[in-house]
């Protein structure tokens, strides 16, 4: 089957990859942060989304 690129969420919901530009547009207006807490709350916790929520208090 080949991909649906209008598609553009993440493969895996439950991981945050910082290395595709669009996932992280994708995480940032999710929890309505920038890039750079983005980047520091994945630093602190790891790529879990739900730990990253947690730690952004969303």
């Amino acid at each position: 089957m080949a991909d649906d690129l209008s598609n553009r969420g993440p493969q895996d919901r439950s991981r945050i990859n910082l290395s595709e530009e669009w996932e992280v547009q994708y995480w940032t207006k999710k929890f309505g942060v920038t890039k750079q807490q983005l980047s520091d709350a994945v630093k602190a916790v790891g790529s879990s989304a739900d730990a990253v929520q947690k730690k952004l208090g969303k």
